[in-house]
């Protein structure tokens, strides 16, 4: 376990777009790519080149916004200690539009045209299993920030990892008893109608029922949904608990809705904090969300107990005690998810250091390097808590916080332990050629 008294000094904030420009500027005559971000390299070896795969469009446009800040804040802070063997590291980045299509299009460019060492930082996952396949055909290592199942399904290919984030099969499982002892055992799920909404239909269930709870009904919702009130009466009368997961920009309309529906006399309420994500918890019409609980990755409001390593992170990426931009408390951050692109980065520099990575022609050793790894410890490189890594599965296991909606704010009421997700693995990508 870390040291929670030692002190972590770490860079403040990522790169402004004008300190970002004056490294364009200082590189006069280098062509670079929209959404380039060029950081201060040493003069004697190429940049380790990282092609960033971003939500800025589309659905998920507020998390691949927070994803680049993040993003921005790790390679800062890993630049300023050496960078990755030695190297520094440079980010290029390409808009996938939250598209599945457009996202394998994207993983092609950065094979092909900026010939990048590695892809990272998707979030959605249709976008992922869409652009998984071109991951595997350039024999690209593609380091995913998502949360579905689909990677530990072991479904996708050998060159898909996620090992900064874990999945929601892990979560559920790790929640579940909490669900049914706390908040009730009839249960009505409400959740996007795509991927990762599928992984939530498909796994609750089960866990709810070794704990004695049932799913007396489970309602999918498009993720493109605009308005909601006409889904809310099939929730039977029975249920006791409305579990959501929703995502998207229409995230507030949804519950505020939900809140409406109900008034004042409405089941409990546990929902993944994805429905309130870049929401201020505190916007007009969200009164009722009061008493209810939400899970959390990373907690988005400090907490009494928070490290070092914590504090210092969120310093880093720029986020107040309230999880909003330091600066502008209306910038609410996507703390719950973001804090895997921050993890992310530091397990591709432990791998890229223990294969001795010099360039793409070292893709192969990198794989491997990464399925080697078994778990890292909690600290500056890994704030939101320790975690184990299955090289088989090529996913990660680390805690989960339930928290509660006191005077509109989250606290942190429950954590789960590492062995509360673990689950048998369903097949091997070690096996698979490279």
């Amino acid at each position: 376990m870390m040291d929670k008294n030692k002190t972590f000094n770490l860079s403040k904030t990522g790169l402004t777009r004008r300190t970002a420009l004056k490294g364009l500027a200082a590189g006069a005559g280098l062509a670079v790519a929209p959404g380039f971000v060029r950081y201060s390299q040493a003069q004697s070896s190429a940049p380790i080149k990282i092609g960033f795969q971003s939500h800025r469009t589309g659905i998920g446009a507020a998390y691949g916004r927070w994803y680049e800040k993040t993003t921005a804040a790790a390679v800062k802070a890993i630049n300023a200690a050496g960078g990755i063997n030695g190297r520094q590291v440079e980010v290029i980045i390409e808009d996938d539009g939250t598209d599945p299509g457009r996202g394998a299009e994207v993983v092609g460019k950065f094979a092909t045209q900026h010939k990048t060492d590695i892809v990272f930082g998707t979030l959605f996952s249709h976008v992922v299993i869409g652009s998984a396949p071109a991951a595997g055909e350039n024999k690209m290592p593609y380091f995913v920030v998502s949360e579905g199942h689909h990677v530990a399904s072991t479904k996708l290919n050998r060159y898909v990892f996620q090992p900064g984030i874990t999945d929601v099969k892990s979560q559920i499982q790790s929640m579940a008893p909490w669900i049914a002892a706390n908040a009730g055992k009839k249960v009505t799920q409400i959740f996007p109608d795509f991927a990762f909404g599928y992984d939530h239909r498909d796994y609750l269930p089960p866990a709810l029922k070794a704990q004695g709870a049932e799913v007396i009904a489970q309602i999918a919702i498009p993720p493109t949904e605009s308005s909601f009130t006409k889904y809310f009466p099939q929730i039977p009368a029975e249920t006791e608990v409305i579990y959501h997961v929703m995502v998207g920009p229409a995230v507030l309309t949804f519950v505020k809705e939900l809140g409406e529906f109900y008034g004042s006399n409405r089941p409990q309420l546990f929902g993944f904090i994805d429905s309130l994500e870049a929401v201020d918890i505190n916007s007009p019409g969200l009164e009722f969300l009061d008493g209810s609980h939400f899970w959390e990755g990373s907690p988005r409001y400090a907490q009494p107990d928070d490290s070092e390593a914590q504090k210092a992170y969120r310093a880093a990426v720029g986020i107040d005690d309230n999880g909003a931009a330091v600066g502008d408390p209306k910038d609410v951050s996507t703390a719950a998810h973001m804090f895997g692109c921050w993890e992310t980065l530091y397990v591709v520099k432990k791998a890229m250091e223990d294969a001795g990575y010099k360039g793409p022609e070292d893709r192969a050793k990198l794989v491997e390097a990464t399925e080697a790894l078994t778990a890292f410890a909690e600290g500056p490189e890994h704030p939101q808590g320790p975690k184990t890594f299955n090289g088989k599965i090529h996913q990660c296991f680390g805690i989960q916080n339930i928290s509660k909606v006191e005077g509109g704010k989250l606290k942190v009421v429950h954590k789960t332990k590492i062995e509360d997700g673990l689950y048998e693995a369903e097949g091997d990508y070690t096996k698979q050629a490279l």
